[in-house]
């Protein structure tokens, strides 16, 4: 069994998880970022869990701000910082630095410091330490005085075997302000908060952790008032587990449509479709029917409120209001403009922890990001659908097409994320527009390849057969026709594969010629340099040799 390295835990939501298990025991932690990413609060809230959950007692030595003004600080997520102090489980000690009122003259070390910190470790039996900020002490030391007592520094905190956490400043090309303290530490998280379209998200990232595997991506946190949340979210692997249990999507003509038994449970659900075809209609059934089963429901609304919704409803005979009244049902309607899609995501993440739900219906999907950015928004997905899977949450989006938008196709880009693919569309024919219902895919299961017309009406949702004309859809000899064609264009790909591939070969033929007669030339070069320096060597020993001989010879006295 291999010795894992000792850790401590954060207790900070997330932080643990992609961390493997906390910061490094009885080892200094960098946590550095631009004002305003969080670098305090993390520290603060990794010495209040340790007191509070871990039974740690720990040290917080500022250099800005004042014991006062953290405590007001964090009081707003419920952290009594004051009570903690009289229990003696957190000690808070500010030392002024006032750069502008010093002289300078002579050396400069932290040994001052030490004892300091020290005698505060000794009085309470400190085994978490807080530094903040780091940059203070330094603000005006050259730069070989700096590199040597951060050295010392965190050697010193080593062998007090107290846990800390030292923030800094951050500085160019993302690195620190020092641009060396990220060497020195055992492990490094960098904070950062970017600012995209006008929408601010903060991002944590591990650069550095000796001795454990850890999460090396950027993972977007909260700052909320339960303190810092971070979203472990991405897409690493596809392993997570599957149902074979099947879920009713609320319209019982749909679930014939999906082999007589509805959706498997856990599976990803796209609805697309124009605006006005259904979308949001047929997602509200699914809700009611799940939370007919006694299963709890999150639907994240971004074009209506949810009174709106519950007005609309009730017009096509479907009452939500009671499963609201029964806990059973949540909405969060939040705009599209709130925020990025990293904190989106850290919100949904939140949500989904909070509300433990079984289905969760995102309406519409094509709301979830106001760029135009698809490779963002795609990745976005992928990591949500993880979270999704991974719990075994059955989730169901819409999706918005433009009106000039080609019919099967998402804007998004994301179908083939999808285990089931459901459009609705809108056909006008004799004065007058209908709607129809297609399965364009439904992984894992039978399921109809047939068009449905699809009905509002007060009574809910009908899914009726429709007439097949002989002018509609594409069968019989146009199907052949498109398929000679598709034979013929494929015919012309595998040739064009072939003329490339022989281009290739003899491209890469001419390249190993090219390669083969560079070896030899650095082979020749190689003997040219070995046949100068043995030659040089020689004469050296031989000049030598002659001057010992001269001496000799002269009886020249020595060097005593």
């Amino acid at each position: 069994m291999r010795k894992q390295l000792p850790k401590s835990l954060t207790g900070i939501q997330g932080l643990d998880e992609i961390t493997d298990g906390g910061l490094p025991q009885g080892r200094p932690t960098l946590i550095y970022g631009s004002a305003g990413s969080g670098k305090t609060l993390l520290g603060v809230e990794f010495l209040i869990n340790g007191a509070t959950k871990y039974n740690e007692t720990g040290v917080l030595m500022t250099f800005e701000e004042t014991a006062e003004e953290i405590t007001q600080n964090v009081a707003s997520l419920g952290w009594d910082i004051e009570q903690l102090v009289r229990d003696r489980k957190l000690l808070l000690d500010h030392v002024a630095v006032p750069v502008r009122d010093i002289d300078f003259s002579g050396s400069y070390d932290l040994e001052g410091l030490f004892i300091r910190l020290s005698s505060a470790i000794q009085e309470i039996g400190a085994k978490r330490v807080v530094l903040d900020t780091l940059e203070v002490l330094f603000s005006t030391m050259e730069h070989h005085i700096v590199r040597s007592e951060l050295r010392r520094l965190f050697s010193w905190l080593k062998s007090q075997g107290v846990t800390a956490i030292v923030t800094g400043e951050l500085g160019s090309n993302n690195s620190t302000l020092q641009g060396i303290e990220e060497y020195v530490s055992d492990c490094v998280i960098r904070l950062e908060q970017r600012t995209i379209e006008d929408l601010a998200t903060r991002h944590l990232q591990i650069l550095k952790y000796r001795g454990s595997k850890h999460g090396s991506n950027e993972y977007p946190f909260l700052i909320n008032e339960d303190g810092i949340s971070v979203v472990p979210i991405t897409s690493v692997g596809l392993n997570s587990g599957v149902s074979d249990e099947r879920i009713s999507s609320g319209v019982p003509r749909l679930d014939t449509m999906l082999g007589g038994l509805g959706y498997y449970r856990g599976s990803c659900i796209l609805v697309t479709g124009k605006a006005g075809t259904g979308k949001t209609s047929l997602a509200n059934y699914f809700a009611s029917a799940t939370c007919d089963r006694g299963e709890r429901v999150l639907y994240l609304a971004s074009d209506e409120s949810p009174q709106q919704m519950l007005r609309n409803q009730r017009s096509i005979g479907l009452d939500l209001q009671p499963h609201i009244d029964q806990g059973l049902l949540r909405f969060e309607s939040v705009r599209p403009t709130a925020y990025g899609l990293e904190m989106r995501l850290a919100n949904i993440y939140n949500w989904v922890q909070e509300f433990q739900p079984y289905l969760v219906i995102i309406d519409p999907m094509s709301n979830l990001s106001t760029s135009n950015n698809i490779k963002q928004t795609k990745n976005f997905l992928m990591r949500l659908i993880d979270l999704f899977k991974s719990s075994q949450i059955t989730v169901f989006f819409t999706d918005l097409l433009t009106v000039n938008g080609a019919l099967e196709a998402s804007e998004a880009g994301i179908p083939s994320l999808m285990d089931t693919w459901i459009e609705l569309r809108t056909l006008e024919n004799n004065g007058e527009r209908n709607r129809a219902l297609y399965i364009l895919k439904s992984r894992g299961m039978q399921h109809s390849n047939q068009v449905r017309e699809f009905v509002l009406n007060n009574q809910g949702i009908e899914l009726l057969d429709v007439y097949l004309g002989e002018s509609d859809f594409l069968i019989g000899s146009a199907r052949i026709a498109q398929e000679a064609k598709d034979r013929m264009e494929k015919l012309n790909r595998c040739q064009e594969l072939e003329r490339k591939k022989r281009q290739l070969n003899q491209q890469q033929a001419l390249l190993q010629v090219q390669i083969t007669a560079l070896q030899v030339q650095l082979v020749n070069e190689r003997e040219d340099f070995e046949a100068i320096y043995q030659q040089d060597q020689l004469s050296q020993k031989a000049i030598t040799d002659s001057k010992d001989l001269m001496a000799d010879l002269r009886d020249a006295d020595t060097i005593i």
